[in-house]
């Protein structure tokens, strides 16, 4: 192997998150059978497995108590991008996970963190245990090195550009929108983005669906797995572990809304500022709510090598309906109350506002974040697309921080050891956070949370041995083991039974790009 080829960067990287980075793509075509000659394939083979182990386990004959469940699936992904012909270019992307029968219903009923690794809606309407899809396809106009300086995609797609949307690619299978996303760049340090999308195909899910809907207009999707109901018509449409179960058909009908629902997403992204950097963000769901988001970055260099960036972020939620429709809280047992209910002071507005704020300490290859979070006494945020209101502040895996009333605060450490030329292909993170949830809303049964501790500590280790017998253009094999500790305080609502809800969470990935 050359020592340009030892240098040469992979076709395709990963992120820590697991979002994908395009390092080469298919140069220019210069005719029509160059579109598919200069085309390129993106492989992906990956393994997933998941523990979940409660405090207070699952007792035969007891379905109030909780089945500490697996997720496991092998599969991957193949990835076609045309090369450009004036600007003109296709991609298309198919996934497919499977099972391979390690699993069985309850782990598709009492599925947590690893219920993305299978559909439970499919596993328990047909005993369904694999997933293939056509996650992406899209054509896109790509002018941004021309002086139009714009990108357009329509289709299915990968949106990762806004803090609404993210492909949380951290399973099988990457969430994914359909619609038409635009960016245009033509105001020097300035990047303005608008995107429109009417269908949304979650993580689980084989096909594409609603936005925000809850739930199937089919209601009688109904099975008894091991003495439970698995009302399996609940993940039908967005099930998101936050989304709205307010926002149901019967429920939109009742209020004369649509239950086919479009997201609007508006925003920019400014430099102007050497070292600063500051977004303004606006996503709709006409007819329901809207979100507006302002964030500003400021990176200060303190000599010897460090750097530390003071971040701020103000959201907005403006209630124009769904309060209505579902309730202000996102379980929807606030549905049709008004007033003073289940600890809301407003059980039918769904307004809400969070305020955040963070520390980022740099050197080097190491990393020091302090950040904190707090959600006014209002109303539940709404955003069941995997980019979370608390994400880069106080979010740490699993954790969804976002209720009203809930202060949150976060401590987190990232190292580098192949960057520090230590431990080559190594990184580790660990963060601890706090999560203060309304001890009254959860006594009322207003939400399921209760004041928790967490220790969340990621390993990724990018085996640097295989390098050296494979193609510059492929990445190698990569592994990573997540593992949680939460110590939640005990239910008090007497319909929860005042069960201990911590638990430790296990998580393991192989990953190999080619």
């Amino acid at each position: 192997m050359s020592v340009d080829d030892a240098n040469a960067k992979p076709k395709r990287q990963l992120k820590s998150n697991m979002e994908e980075v395009y390092n080469k793509l298919p140069e220019d075509a210069t005719n029509w059978k160059e579109i598919f000659t200069k085309g390129m394939f993106y492989g992906r083979f990956r393994v997933n497995s998941f523990k979940f182990n409660w405090a207070e386990h699952h007792q035969a004959g007891n379905t109030k108590r909780n089945y500490d469940p697996w997720g496991f699936a092998v599969g991957g992904s193949l990835i076609l991008k045309s090369a450009p012909f004036y600007g003109v270019s296709t991609t298309l992307g198919y996934y497919y996970a499977n099972s391979l029968g390690v699993l069985n219903n309850r782990d598709a009923v009492y599925g947590k963190s690893g219920k993305d690794t299978f559909s439970r809606h499919d596993a328990i309407d047909d005993n369904n245990w694999y997933m293939s899809v056509l996650a992406q396809a899209y054509i896109e106009f790509d002018y941004m090195k021309t002086f139009l300086k714009t990108d357009i995609k329509a289709g299915r797609m990968i949106y990762n550009d806004s803090p609404f949307i993210k492909s949380n690619d951290t399973k099988m299978i990457p969430n994914t929108m359909q619609g038409f996303a635009f960016k245009n760049s033509l105001i020097p340090q300035t990047t303005l983005h608008f995107a429109w999308f009417d269908k949304q195909k979650l993580r689980n899910h084989t096909r594409f669906h609603d936005v925000v809907t809850y739930g199937s207009p089919d209601t009688s999707k109904v099975k008894i797995v091991h003495g439970k109901k698995a009302r399996y018509y609940q993940w039908e449409q967005n099930d998101d572990s936050v989304a709205h179960k307010g926002l149901t058909p019967a429920n939109l009908r009742a209020n004369h809304k649509k239950i086919h629902n479009s997201l609007l997403i508006a925003g920019m992204t400014n430099r102007s500022i050497e070292n600063l950097k500051l977004d303004f963000w606006f996503n709709s769901v006409p007819g329901l709510f809207h979100t507006i988001l302002t964030e500003a970055n400021y990176k200060i260099k303190l000599g010897g090598g460090w750097s530390v960036t003071p971040g701020f972020r103000y959201m907005h939620q403006f209630d124009v309906g769904a309060g209505k429709v579902g309730g202000a809280g996102l379980t929807g047992k606030l549905a049709g109350h008004k007033g003073y209910y289940r600890g809301y002071h407003d059980a039918d507005d769904a307004d809400a506002t969070l305020f955040g704020a963070r520390l980022v300490f740099e050197k080097g290859a190491g990393k020091l974040h302090f950040g904190y979070t707090k959600v006014t006494d209002d109303g539940d945020f709404i955003s069941p697309w995997r980019g979370f209101p608390t994400n880069g502040y106080t979010r740490s895996m699993a954790q969804y921080n976002w209720y009203a009333n809930t202060k949150s605060f976060m401590i987190k450490g990232v190292y580098n050891f192949g960057k520090a030329n230590i431990i080559s292909g190594l990184k580790v993170a660990l963060d601890y956070t706090y999560m203060d949830y309304d001890k009254t809303k959860e006594r009322l049964g207003g939400i399921d949370k209760t004041d928790r501790d967490l220790i969340h500590m990621d390993v990724i280790y990018r085996f640097p041995h295989l390098k050296k017998f494979l193609p510059s253009y492929m990445e190698g094999l990569e592994g990573k083991f997540r593992v949680a500790f939460v110590d939640a305080e005990r239910r008090h609502n007497p319909d929860a039974k005042r069960y201990d809800p911590s638990y430790n969470e296990f998580r393991w990935e192989l990953n190999y790009l080619f």
